[in-house]
């Protein structure tokens, strides 16, 4: 995609009823002339800006947003038909995100979109991309809560809950809210380069590239404790886990076998044993990590990881990014 080929490169956003109201507005904020200049150098020379946004929907009419306000168009919805890219930003537990089912007026008006179009995906946008075909056989993401949702509707997607985007060139899709800005910087950067991707997001105060992925931001509940099964032992576990504990250990500590311990905690927690105690590992360093000043070896004892070598791989592994970098951007201030 280049939009310096002599005309703006055309960017549809599709709002369709009950559209996120932060991410309806992100496309125009992004690609818009006044979030390149005054930098773009098209400024000086009168030549058109890089892109030209416009916002249409299913019926010409308006749409209500998950604020609850109506949004109008700007365009009718023949534009789809002469974009360069549509963006379908995220909504709400619509009929498209419960039952994974399109309205045939949206499948008629994709249908109407040119072949060689780039479709972006925002948050539960990705539904729609999915419902239309358009993901099939292939990575995608979207908000990490919409998963198992997701999955359910669309097995054929290969889906990654972990990643804050998906590039396939003609299909891009994104995880929540502020992932779309991620989503839409990488854009800038590939269309016009770091310095045009740079300047925008110093302009909206936003970091111009994030590291990790949604894993940093999911929370994992601590198991509750029940009188049968693995429960006391998880439980168990998790306040000793700066301890050297084992399988074996786990498994005499709930006085089963370890072959019995294994496919009772398999049954009760769809995971391994041994996956189950490196998260839990993971996630008392996060704590740590976010709470504490602690240098990263304790850390990586208090955590049960033994060596910082260990921590960082199987921390960078889980969340993305290295611990003095996860300390760095989730670091709770002081009250």
């Amino acid at each position: 995609m280049d939009p310096q080929q002599g005309r703006p490169h055309r960017v549809a956003v599709l709002a369709l009823d009950g559209v996120v109201a932060f991410e309806l507005g992100l496309p125009h904020r992004f690609f818009s002339a006044a979030a390149l200049d005054p930098g773009w150098p098209g400024r000086l020379t009168g030549a058109p800006p890089p892109y030209e946004v416009s916002m249409s929907t299913l019926d010409d009419g308006p749409v209500t947003t998950s604020a609850g306000y109506a949004a109008l168009p700007t365009h009718p919805r023949s534009v789809i038909s002469e974009a360069d890219t549509i963006v379908v930003p995220g909504l709400n537990n619509t009929d498209i995100v419960t039952h994974g089912r399109l309205p045939g007026a949206l499948v008629d008006l994709a249908a109407t979109a040119r072949p060689e179009a780039r479709w972006l995906s925002i948050c539960t946008g990705a539904f729609v991309l999915a419902g239309l075909g358009k993901l099939d056989g292939r990575e995608a993401t979207t908000h990490w809560v919409y998963a198992d949702l997701f999955r359910r509707h669309f097995p054929e997607v290969l889906l990654d809950p972990d990643v804050l985007y998906v590039d396939h060139g003609d299909v891009l899709t994104s995880a929540g809210n502020a992932a779309g800005i991620d989503l839409l910087l990488h854009v800038l950067r590939s269309d016009l380069g770091s310095d045009a991707a740079n300047r925008v997001a110093r302009g909206a105060v936003v970091a111009p590239w994030r590291g990790g992925g949604q894993a940093q931001f999911i929370e994992r509940p601590v198991p509750d404790e029940t009188e049968a099964g693995t429960g006391p032992t998880r439980t168990w576990v998790l306040h000793h886990l700066s301890e050297p504990i084992g399988l074996s250990d786990m498994a005499r500590h709930a006085g089963m076998s370890v072959r019995t311990f294994t496919r009772r905690f398999r049954e009760e927690t769809g995971e391994t044993a041994g996956s189950w105690l490196t998260r839990a590992r993971v996630e008392r360093a996060r704590q740590l990590l976010e709470t504490t000043d602690l240098p990263v070896d304790r850390v990586s004892a208090d955590a049960g990881f033994g060596t910082t070598a260990s921590l960082r791989q199987h921390f960078a592994t889980a969340v993305g990014l290295s611990p003095l970098a996860y300390r760095r951007t989730y670091r709770s201030e002081p009250a």
